[in-house]
């Protein structure tokens, strides 16, 4: 499997996966066209599918255009089908989708839109806005319980060297939070060392961001090593989070809710 990272909008992350046997390629999150067709004209692709995690715009914008362009179907979750753009084919919990000889399980992750899927192809999972390097999504349609359960429930149990290919450029602000409730963490230390020269030669415009910056993928061991809503039970990370909200209780959604609270307001 071949991932290429498209840069779109002002930090977003768009993918192209390709199954280099048979040249097809789906195209996952587009909400601009032109740089997808550049990328599928340069490479030579046949394109055969519009993957979505969720229905927000800076995700889906570019669905109807690829579609009409390239003659193929939109997919998304089945309960989405009136807030995705050009939405034609849904998907559940457990279902396969197809590109080439490459199968991604779907996943169903609500926490940041009530619709939210990934896509776990193998050694890999595009995870859209639920899950970003060293952070997640704001809760818009979810609540806590759910982040849990699609953080450190369905996300978790995937093997620790996958691939995490999300939905936007957020890992240095991401790290920078993390550091205030874990700078005792040797791991967030030194993964935050790393992004910030990778960061340092970054793209005045991000349509021009290379490879070179680019922090994303992750892997999952990444996160549980350092991503604060992955780490519940970290008790440097609950200790600190009661000193800013002194009444947090110790199970994990309620750690996991106190910390999302203090990251909206950071």
């Amino acid at each position: 499997m071949r991932v290429e990272r498209i840069p779109t909008l002002r930090d977003n992350y768009t993918y192209l996966v390709i199954d280099p046997a048979s040249n097809e390629a789906a195209v996952i999150d587009a909400p601009e066209a032109a740089p997808v067709i550049a990328r599928i004209e340069k490479l030579g692709v046949r394109l055969t599918k519009v993957l979505s995690t969720h229905h927000h715009l800076d995700h889906s914008g570019a669905n109807p255009e690829l579609a009409s362009r390239y003659h193929v179907p939109v997919i998304g979750h089945a309960s989405d089908s009136a807030r995705i753009p050009g939405f034609t084919s849904g998907v559940n919990e457990g279902e396969t989708v197809g590109v080439g000889g490459l199968e991604a399980e779907v996943v169903f992750i609500p926490a940041h839109t009530r619709g939210h899927v990934a896509y776990v192809f193998p050694g890999a999972v595009f995870c859209g806005d639920t899950l970003f390097a060293g952070g997640c999504g704001r809760l818009f349609e979810g609540d806590p319980r759910m982040m849990h359960e699609a953080l450190n429930v369905k996300l978790a149990k995937l093997p620790a060297e996958t691939r995490v290919y999300c939905g936007h450029e957020y890992t240095e602000a991401n790290l920078r939070f993390a550091l205030t409730l874990e700078p005792g963490n040797a791991a967030l230390v030194a993964r935050m060392t790393q992004v910030k020269a990778r960061r340092a030669g970054a793209a005045k415009d991000w349509h021009d961001a290379t490879e070179a910056e680019m922090t994303i993928p992750s892997t999952l061991a990444d996160e549980r090593a350092t991503n604060p809503f992955m780490r519940a039970s970290s008790p440097e990370l609950l200790a600190n989070v009661r000193k800013l909200l002194p009444e947090t209780p110790a199970d994990p959604v309620s750690v996991l809710g106190a910390v999302r609270a203090l990251k909206d307001k950071f």
